[in-house]
């Protein structure tokens, strides 16, 4: 019996359009014509491991342009990425009522202060790992017993919900159930399969 959720964010609860920076950085005749040349260049992996500050990942970002661009422009434009999806956040509140719900996810401190203070995402559920805080990320074993340490989650009797398969292969590797999220419609029958309903 299911009695925990984790969800993923990223194309879970929020599509990334990182259209608005490329375009920002290719105006600034910065070498980034594509979203991983861009996780190439500013080693994202580190910033979503709290290697690297937020202060440091706009320094980064600052250092690819050849015209001078402020701290603020840049973070201005590295937090307009994000469409929210109302129906799996609401989805994932009303499970809050019969089950605990947690979200893992790899995101940096910028992009996490954002989405809780844009979308309240520190008020989904019943607690949340971002991997800055937990130093690792997804699909690293460690995150995920981090997060069973810290939720007190049984592995058989909890089910994760995120987008790359990787990432939820290496949870059911640990025993948990797993969802590869591709839409709204899907994960719901998915999770309703596995018993759990909103």
């Amino acid at each position: 019996m299911i009695r925990d959720i984790v969800f993923d964010i990223g194309k879970v609860f929020v599509h990334l359009n990182p259209r608005p920076i490329l375009t920002f950085l290719s105006e600034h005749r910065a070498p980034c014509d594509d979203l991983e040349t861009l996780i190439a260049h500013i080693a994202l992996d580190e910033h979503e491991c709290g290697r690297i500050s937020g202060a440091g990942l706009l320094e980064r970002l600052r250092s690819l342009t050849r015209m001078p661009v402020s701290a603020e422009q840049m973070r201005a434009k590295w937090l307009d990425m994000f469409e929210l999806q109302p129906a799996m956040v609401e989805f994932a509140q009303r499970l809050s009522d019969r089950y605990g719900v947690y979200l893992l996810s790899n995101v940096g401190d910028l992009h996490w202060e954002h989405l809780c203070s844009e979308y309240g995402f520190d008020r989904i559920g019943h607690g949340a790992l971002p991997s800055f805080q937990a130093g690792v990320t997804k699909p690293h074993e460690r995150i995920y017993a981090e997060a069973e340490r810290r939720f007190a989650l049984q592995p058989a009797a909890t089910v994760f919900v995120d987008d790359r398969t990787a990432n939820v292969d290496a949870a059911r590797a640990r025993g948990w159930h797993g969802v590869v999220h591709r839409s709204y419609a899907q994960t719901c029958a998915a999770l309703l399969r596995l018993g759990v309903e909103a």
